[in-house]
């Protein structure tokens, strides 16, 4: 067993392998599959996981938010320059061209932070509500529960069994084209939980274009 790769086995058809930005290697395979085939899947893919790493590490330099006026802030695919302003009514607004930043102190980080999420938060959550009552229509099955919320590793998850599901906060920094992606994609696994043939169909069928929008959204 290779110390640096963590082993997921679960009820799926398909084996899955990604390398995480951190380096970490998870391997996702169905419970049947043995030792010896874990073994022949990581040394066949050795090169490619090598190659995932020495990207990662070569691109994965840190940059820290300063939240001062004239830093680059993204929202719906598009990129904004920041202006904070100093003012008694604490407020975020797009407007002129620009996300100006109304805050009493410019120079509370946490407060200018704190602002800016929020602001992301509530655009988010008008935002997807108007893509999932799109797609619903398509998907005709009741939804429970939508949360928003930061995640590090995934765009969308999905609770078929509960009929909710999660987006990424994130997500209202990409384009729309790959926001209405990822809705569809999590909606779809109301229909059909795993990535089977039958999913990937009901993709193809009412959203031809998934693949570019895929595409795009792990470019941008």
């Amino acid at each position: 067993m290779h110390s640096d790769v963590k082993v997921v086995k679960k009820d799926i058809k398909n084996i899955t392998l990604k390398v995480k930005p951190t380096g970490e290697v998870i391997l996702t395979i169905p419970l049947l599959v043995t030792q010896d085939h874990v073994e022949y899947i990581l040394k066949k893919r050795e090169e490619w996981i090598s190659k995932k790493r020495e990207f990662f590490k070569a691109n994965n330099r840190v940059y820290i938010k300063e939240y001062v006026s004239g830093e680059n802030c993204k929202y719906l695919g598009k990129n904004y320059r920041l202006k904070v302003i100093e003012d008694e009514l604490e407020n975020v607004k797009l407007q002129r061209g620009y996300i100006q930043l109304f805050v009493k102190d410019k120079t509370n980080l946490e407060k200018k932070k704190s602002l800016l999420e929020n602001w992301y938060r509530k655009k988010a959550k008008n935002y997807f509500d108007k893509v999932i009552a799109k797609y619903a229509k398509i998907i005709n099955r009741d939804i429970s529960n939508v949360r928003i919320r930061q995640m590090k590793t995934r765009w969308g998850s999905c609770n078929p069994s509960k009929g909710y599901i999660n987006l990424n906060s994130e997500l209202i920094k990409k384009p729309s084209i790959c926001i209405e992606y990822v809705v569809f994609h999590e909606l779809t696994h109301l229909l059909h939980a795993n990535h089977s043939k039958k999913f990937y169909n009901y993709l193809d069928t009412h959203m031809p274009d998934w693949r570019y929008r895929k595409n795009r959204l792990e470019k941008f």
